[in-house]
């Protein structure tokens, strides 16, 4: 099976690596369909569950490789983050009061929340790709066994993001199937951009360290104007939190295991 793939053309190796990350996303949010029905309490626990989760992945799947990065280009790491995060924070802040003025307060948390998730996935699928690209321009480092435990790490971290896109639209009164529908729509950015970061790897890879910075001040907009101010809005906050604290948790382990 590995020589079969390793035979491919690297933009096929790409595609397909994406594609997994993908599809790992939409078995996270597919969870949606095991539940029956679900009270009040579970629902905003998830919500806060979806918080921490996603605070985790601003700093573990994307800070932190971005000052990796920023280092390894001989870029300005503290710069090049800040730019970065200040940069997605405000594209989000903007957003946020364009949205007030046009949708109704549950559409308007909806879209916010699966555009950040999206704008995560984006930098993560360029980062598959220029794995996969450095191989054929011979970048030191760079092995398929190395671009393939990239994707693998990627595609595990989604699991639990495609549950955090899902379950919130759960809560928020859509059906299961739309609740799937716009959790595994979250992640399809990753195979084309993917393919992108492997046609123009040596163009993209400089930038990645702010996309990666980028999509995480987009997150923790997200997190600290919608999901955790809503979760916490139930009675029994203490809970919420833990639920938060479970969510951050299992985020981090992931992340910190498979990278």
């Amino acid at each position: 099976m590995i020589n079969w793939f390793m035979e491919l053309n690297y933009i096929y190796q790409a595609l397909l690596a994406t594609l997994l990350t993908y599809g790992i996303t939409a078995l996270g949010a597919s969870i949606v369909f095991f539940f029956k029905k679900i009270s009040k309490n579970i629902m905003d626990a998830m919500l806060g569950f979806a918080a921490g989760v996603m605070i985790a992945a601003s700093y573990f799947s994307l800070l932190s490789p971005a000052i990796d990065n920023s280092i390894s280009l001989n870029l300005n790491p503290w710069l090049t983050i800040l730019i970065g995060f200040l940069a997605g924070g405000m594209l989000l802040f903007l957003a946020d009061k364009i949205f007030n003025k046009l949708l109704s307060k549950k559409n308007k948390r909806i879209l916010m929340l699966v555009s950040s998730i999206t704008i995560h996935n984006i930098p993560e699928g360029l980062a598959v790709g220029i794995a996969f690209g450095s191989i054929f321009y011979g970048l030191e480092g760079a092995t398929t066994i190395s671009a393939l435990m990239l994707a693998l790490g990627i595609g595990l971290q989604n699991f639990p993001e495609g549950s955090a896109v899902s379950i919130p639209l759960l809560r928020e009164g859509y059906s299961r199937k739309k609740a799937f529908f716009y959790g595994q729509l979250s992640a399809i950015v990753e195979p084309i951009f993917g393919v992108i970061g492997a046609f123009l790897v040596l163009k993209v890879q400089v930038l990645l360290p702010f996309f990666l910075s980028f999509a995480a001040g987009a997150m923790i907009y997200v997190v600290v104007s919608e999901l955790i101010p809503e979760s916490q809005s139930n009675s029994k906050k203490e809970f919420m939190a833990i639920s938060t604290i479970i969510g951050f948790s299992i985020m981090m382990v992931l992340d910190v295991a498979l990278g």
